[in-house]
Formats: structure tokens, sequence, C-alpha cells
């Protein structure tokens, strides 16, 4: 069976909890940190000494990711600095030594748990153990005990860890595939654990993509995943503040979902393992919305605008906010409410019904050809974070406008005649 076989999950999971803990958590200035303050080996490795996750709870983040919504977590067991998280025979700079706690089997176990899927972060590049990446650039022999190591720390932790859904590449400097025997990498993997997905960071393009900072599908489409921080910091940082708000968090997963992509949000606990208040405040206030108004996330249709041209596109733009789509339901997140009157135009269907579903309201509506108008709807909006409209329809929902008062009736841009210089819809 191939990993297409076993894909299924991912293209359907849309929502994920990605978790970036470790040794740098403990100094609280960024994953990066030794790198960027050229903290001597020495002086970063002893802070193994100080490791002790003693508020870290597997249990209490997996129910925090159930309530948010999310449907797998994605757990670092190595960041580029080289201390793993979980019992290993390779190195000394790990969890188990520093604590007692194999922090991994400890995320994995919860996850199954909870019903949730299990991704693995692994960094390829190490900037602990010798040779490192540095000397495998200038020497050959250096170059093949690097290499051989990074495969077989591969191998010890799939093994170890078996089974888990998917294996997570990070940290693929300084190498491109062939540098990293990319191939024989993900054949080894896969001689373990057959239905594992990979991402693309090992130099191949993987299962699926992994746009970073920014939810932009790939193109051609294929599966694939946004990963965002929380606030601008992917550990916990004590000078950042910019945290996102559940607006900005809700607006991902609509484009991930119009999109058919997955949202991979990260936090980062504190060098005690505890979680910001912050985060749960916000998790748990999405989360609450994407209970009332699953059916517009999970299961949706690719509904997608186009600035340039129609093509298979079937959505557009309205000032209320974006759309999404199942089957013949057409889902309005209503972010900026016009009042008792919403009207949108360019239905290139029948609409059946109109309905507030978190509300149970059915509010009236005249259709006046290719124009719906609802009527009758409250004069603040319902939810005041995002309201969402079910527009029921006599088919799969399409919508079409022009930059033209009416649509021309011949061959036309559909906005833009020229690439456009908006960020893509």
């Amino acid at each position: 069976m191939t990993a297409t076989d076993h894909s299924a999950w991912f293209a359907e999971a849309r929502y994920g909890l990605m978790l970036h803990y470790g040794l740098y958590s403990i100094l609280g200035r960024g994953e990066w940190v030794q790198n960027r303050e050229q903290i001597p080996a020495a002086e970063y490795a002893s802070l193994a000494r100080q490791f002790n996750p003693k508020k870290f709870d597997a249990d209490a983040i997996c129910e925090l990711a159930v309530r948010a919504g999310m449907r797998y977590v994605c757990f670092t067991t190595m960041h580029h600095d080289g201390f793993r998280l979980y019992d290993t025979e390779l190195s000394d700079l790990n969890s188990v030594h520093a604590c007692g706690r194999d922090l991994v089997e400890e995320m994995v176990t919860a996850a199954r748990r909870h019903g949730l899927r299990i991704t693995l972060y692994h960094s390829l590049n190490n900037w602990h153990d010798q040779p490192d990446a540095v000397a495998a650039l200038e020497s050959r022999d250096a170059y093949e005990t690097f290499v051989a190591a990074t495969h077989e720390r591969l191998r010890e932790l799939v093994t170890r860890f078996n089974p888990i859904d998917c294996l997570w590449y990070d940290g693929w400097w300084p190498f491109h595939a062939e540098g990293w025997q990319a191939e024989r990498m993900n054949d080894m993997v896969r001689s373990i654990q057959p239905h594992i997905l990979f991402n693309g960071r090992n130099g191949l393009p993987g299962d699926f993509g992994t746009p970073e900072q920014h939810v932009t599908a790939p193109t051609p489409w294929r599966p694939w995943e946004a990963c965002i921080t929380t606030n601008r910091s992917w550990c916990w940082h004590r000078g950042d503040r910019d945290w996102k708000t559940p607006w900005q968090v809700l607006e991902m997963v609509n484009t991930v979902s119009r999109q058919r992509g997955n949202l991979l949000l990260n936090i980062g606990p504190r060098g005690d393992g505890s979680i910001p208040a912050q985060v749960k405040r916000l998790l748990t206030t999405v989360g609450e919305w994407i209970g009332q108004n699953s059916d517009a996330v999970y299961g949706t249709d690719m509904f997608t605008l186009d600035y340039h041209e129609r093509g298979e596109h079937r959505s557009e733009w309205v000032y209320h906010g974006p759309f999404t789509a199942k089957g013949n339901s057409l889902y309005l997140w209503v972010r900026r409410w016009p009042g008792p009157e919403l009207a949108v135009g360019g239905f290139q269907c029948n609409v059946r019904s109109v309905t507030l579903p978190a509300f149970g309201l059915s509010p009236t509506f005249r259709q006046e050809g290719e124009r719906v108008v609802v009527s009758g709807l409250p004069a603040t909006p319902p939810d005041r974070l995002c309201t969402l409209v079910r527009f029921e329809c006599d088919r799969p929902p399409a919508l079409y406008m022009c930059a033209g008062l009416t649509t021309p009736r011949v061959a036309h841009p559909h906005y833009d005649p020229c690439p456009s210089d908006l960020p893509p819809p």
C-alpha cells in the first residue's frame, strides 16, 4: 500500500497543533538562539541541567487541541540544537538523561488517547553532534559520517515510535536531496512504517507542501499545510506579545477550508512546559466557533477565486467576509455585519433556503436573478467574532461577477486584465 492510500486523513484534517519545545525554551529568546547569539556549544549544552518540564502535560495539551477543533498534533522531537526530547542511545543530550522523562512518548501516547493523529518533527541539521554540517561541507569523510548519523537518528526515531502518521523534516541546510541521500532516507523510513507521510523538507517533494508563515496553496494544487505561529516566534519568547486574534486565526482556517489545505498552528510552551494563558484563550475561542460551525470547515470543497480569469473557479469576493462551500451549501463567514439586510450578487444557481445555523434562524430572502437579498436579520451581529450564513442551493454553488456593472456576453478578464498586484485571494 502506498502513502497515497494513507493520505485521506491528511487531506481532510484541516487544522492541527504544532509545538516547539526544547532547551531554547529555557532562555526564551527564540529556537535559533544558540546560532543567532553564537552561544558556545558547551555553554548551550549545560542548559540540560536546568531542563525541568514540571508543567509539561501532554494530556492537557491534547485536550486543548481537541477543544480547539484540531485533528492532529506535530511535536518537535529534536530541533537544530540537537537536544532530543526522547530516549535515545545515540546521544546523552536528551530529555531522559536531563530529567528522566521521554516527552515524545508522552505526546504520542496522549495524542492517540485523545483521537488525534500524530506527526513528529525532526531536524536533519544538528549543531551539537560532531561532525556537524559545516564539517560535512568541508570534508568528504565528515560528510559520510554526518549523513550516516542523520539516517541512523531517523531510523531509531521511527523504530521507537511506531506507528506515527507523518514525519516532518526540517533543518535541511546545507544539502539538497542528493546531498541528504533523501531517496534512500525515505525508503528506509517507509521500510519501517510503510504508511507514513513525509513533508518536502529533505529536498524531495514529499506528500504535501509546507508554506511557512503564509497561507498560500501550491500551484499546481497538491495537498498542503500552512505552518503558522500564534505570535511571531516558534518557541516561547519572553518578549513576543504580538499574539494573533481569534479572527486572524479563523481567517486562515477559512483560507485552508476553501483551498483544501490544512492550518498547522504553532505554540511554544514556556521553559517549565506550561502553556501561556494567551494561547489557551485564543485556541479555546476559535475552537468554540469551529464547534458551532463545523460544516463550513471540515469536508469542504474547493471554492476559489482568480482575479485574472474565471477558469474553474467558483468563488467571489464580497465586503461581508469570505466563503466556503460543501455540496449544495454556500457558507458566508460574515465578519462585517451589514445590519438587518444582507445582499450578495453573482449567484449562478437558485437559492432554496437561507439559515444562520449556529442560532437556528431562518430569515426571509428573495432572489432577483443573480442577486439574493436576505432580510429580517438582527441589527447587530449574533456572533461578534463571525456570523455564519448558509445558502442552500439547487446545485453546487457558484458565484460570478466582474469589474463591470453587468457581465459582458463576450470573452473578458475577470477583474485584472494583466497579472494582478493583489495578493492571492
